[in-house]
């Protein structure tokens, strides 16, 4: 296979590694493609050959040159690109999420109807060892007829920080995290029931980040980014990218070419994403979801019980304990791989019976082990997977259209109804 690349940021590296490496047997790095040709050069190097770049305009003259295409721009982008290289024909590898509105939901599901190409996307969250356990479990029915389901997710002030640093901050770019982040989570969800939303209502707001709630806790003035601050070093929400070489190639010494400033303040104006959020859904199984996202927290993980007819089950995850001052990292899921305190635990109780701690296959690599076995998936195929953890393109909207009907929840404060199997908002 020949793959192709557009949209060559942070998240590209863990495919262009992939295929320069375990899974170069696969196929091979035939093109790159952004509108920045600093990254773009940053990854030629890794390549290690004088690969073809191309900008964003000469992206269909790419197209000629590849079978796939991963595609990691700006989430707000991905529409155009996987649209594209589908009625080309090509496989399209897309990151999570599929897109953030349901105009180009709808466009993304006309194009994958009328292509010969397949569309993946990467929830990586699928295969993580203690994720692909819950499933097990509630498919060989362990706790009956799963009726509600309560999902905390947190994410601390280094992860949860950096998306008020970045392009993420604008809703129109990201979806904001509804979408974004909890894309994930609404996924694992429809998976683990193997349900479609049907209901969705939601509160949110930004309660922590922000310039106005800077002002209201007395922060005082601050920088408008990261490099020059004077508090850099010292003021934990302050990133240094000069001190991380492979974040100073891909965009402090990039900027010159498209403005994009990967180290602004999160207590500075123009966020307009939410930090704080609260979600009801309910399932065509007529089950019953309760879902929180900080992403202010002081640890990083996340807690899911699911109750049913026959008991209870619950997975705890700790991912990071505590995020140590003056830490403002890049929040590469590599970075918690190991954290000192994390730990995870899954526990089944049936009805008159004593609880039952269920072992966890350990799992190596990024996002519990799950981003190893997921490259396997995408790039050598699924094989037999009973489970069945690769996503198409209707896992995705049903993903995205979950958060996309939160965020519009949250701002009429109405309930949101969504149809054919929640790939349709109404």
């Amino acid at each position: 296979m020949r793959y192709a690349f557009v949209g060559l940021g942070h998240r590209a590296q863990m495919y262009v590694d992939a295929l320069l490496g375990e899974w170069s047997d696969a196929g091979s790095i035939v093109a790159l493609c952004d509108a920045n040709r600093t990254r773009m050069d940053f990854y030629a190097e890794r390549v290690g050959r004088d690969v073809p770049r191309f900008p964003p305009a000469e992206f269909g003259r790419m197209l000629e040159l590849a079978d796939a295409v991963v595609v990691a721009t700006v989430d707000a982008a991905h529409a155009r690109y996987v649209c594209e290289a589908l009625d080309a024909g090509l496989d399209v590898i897309v990151e999570k999420p599929l897109t953030v509105d349901a105009e180009s939901c709808a466009a993304i599901a006309a194009a994958a109807e009328r292509s010969t190409g397949r569309l993946i996307v990467t929830f990586n969250y699928r295969y993580a060892p203690r994720n692909s356990a819950v499933r097990r479990l509630i498919m060989a029915g362990e706790i009956g007829e799963v009726t509600s389901v309560h999902f905390e997710w947190t994410l601390d002030t280094i992860h949860g920080a950096d998306y008020f640093r970045r392009w993420h901050r604008d809703r129109a770019s990201s979806g904001g995290l509804l979408v974004h982040k909890s894309t994930h989570h609404f996924d694992l969800v429809n998976w683990w029931l193997g349900a479609a939303p049907e209901t969705v209502q939601a509160q949110a707001a930004l309660r922590f980040y922000g310039a106005a709630n800077a002002r209201a806790r007395g922060l005082g003035e601050r920088p408008a980014r990261g490099q020059g601050a004077p508090g850099l070093g010292t003021d934990p929400f302050i990133l240094d990218i000069s001190a991380d070489p492979r974040l100073k190639r891909l965009y402090l010494d990039a900027e010159h070419e498209d403005g994009y400033i990967r180290d602004q303040d999160v207590f500075g104006e123009g966020i307009t994403i939410d930090d704080t959020m609260a979600v009801l859904v309910r399932y065509d199984t007529g089950a019953m979801l309760t879902y929180s996202l900080n992403a202010y927290a002081p640890f990083e993980g996340y807690r899911v019980a699911f109750n049913g007819t026959a008991g209870r089950l619950e997975l705890e995850v700790v991912e990071r304990e505590w995020a140590p001052p003056h830490a403002a990292i890049d929040p590469s899921a590599a970075s918690k791989e190991h954290a000192t305190g994390a730990w995870e635990r899954l526990t089944l109780r049936r009805h008159w019976r004593e609880p039952e701690e269920v072992p966890i296959e350990a799992g190596a690599g990024g996002h519990g082990g799950g981003d190893r076995l997921l490259l396997d998936d995408v790039f050598r195929g699924p094989g037999d997977d009973p489970l069945g953890r690769q996503a198409g393109h209707l896992d995705g909207i049903r993903s995205v259209l979950t958060g996309v009907a939160a965020n519009t929840s949250a701002a009429t404060g109405a309930p949101v109804r969504l149809t054919d199997r929640g790939t349709r908002v109404r």
